[in-house]
């Protein structure tokens, strides 16, 4: 059975200034989701799921769909404001939805073999893309997971400090906590991250960022469902509060019920924080056009 890929698309980019999840950034007008499902289609996947507001659906079929015809199983998933299927009876005002795990959880009637789960606005590389699909493969069980690993210093914006989610990786591979780095910058020749006093902390070159891109096997829809109930009851006046995958990943590694893979890959990542990052995204594309890693017209 081919592993799928789950794109999280649901998000509202408030600092991009606008739907980047399907604006053009190739020489054809070509979305990152389009680089990322040619690498999967490539790597072996056999089938798509989009995250998305239900709002969302017509612009993604007709984006999509004619290009992808074919080629691989096209399939969508609403992330939406109704936590019925969760027990949770109760309405909760709310602008955005609860989050990246939640997204997650919302896709657990659509997948039923294994997965990987991206972003839709950040470019992964083929690179990524065959180690997960060889993890997905021959690895992954209930009980073990999987990262990609980015090296920390090929995943900053020439415009601004960044956030990542530092892994701290134990010596036989997994990962052991991922620490949040708010404001992280290279300085020189030096990565440093600014911490809330002020203060400069130096970070080694190799360490690994999460980029949120993970492997799973459809038991962790309900290894994750009841740390999704008790986080919507702890947060439940916090309209900002949201459950993510890596306090999903935390859980799950302090509590032992399952073990998270660091697959190391050097590959180049970059994505859209900010507007300024528009054209830098796109001159990455055209050179990888121009050396030949991808045709220029993708489909």
């Amino acid at each position: 059975m081919k592993p799928t890929l789950l794109i999280l698309a649901a998000g509202m980019a408030t600092r991009y200034g606008g739907m980047k999840q399907v604006d053009g950034f190739g020489p054809n007008n070509e979305t990152i989701i389009d680089y990322s499902i040619h690498d999967a289609i490539r790597a072996g996947f056999g089938k798509v799921v989009f995250i998305i507001k239900e709002e969302f659906l017509e612009s993604f079929k007709g984006l999509f769909e004619p290009k992808l015809q074919g080629k691989v199983e096209v399939d969508y998933v609403f992330q939406k404001f109704d936590l019925s299927a969760y027990g949770i009876t109760k309405e909760i005002e709310r602008q955005k939805p609860w989050g990246t795990g939640h997204a997650l959880l919302e896709a657990s009637e659509k997948v039923k073999e294994p997965f990987c789960i991206i972003n839709a606005d950040d470019f992964y590389s083929y690179d990524s893309f065959e180690k997960m699909a060889n993890f997905l493969n021959t690895e992954v069980r209930d009980d073990y997971y999987a990262l990609m690993g980015y090296e920390v210093d090929k995943t900053l914006s020439e415009n601004g400090s960044v956030s990542r989610g530092i892994c701290k990786v134990s010596a036989d591979g997994n990962l052991e906590e991922i620490v949040e780095r708010t404001k992280v910058t290279r300085n020189g020749d030096k990565l440093v991250n600014e911490e809330d006093d002020g203060s400069v902390t130096v970070l080694d070159d190799d360490l690994r960022a999460s980029m949120n891109f993970w492997g799973f096997t459809p038991a962790i829809f309900e290894q994750a469902k009841p740390m999704f109930q008790r986080f919507v009851e702890a947060n439940e006046g916090k309209p900002k509060a949201e459950f993510f995958i890596p306090l999903i990943a935390e859980e799950l590694t302090k509590t032992g019920q399952a073990k998270f893979k660091v697959i190391p890959t050097s590959s180049q990542w970059f994505g859209v924080t900010y507007k300024e990052d528009k054209p830098i995204v796109q001159k990455n594309l055209n050179d990888l056009v121009e050396n030949g890693t991808y045709p220029s017209k993708l489909w």
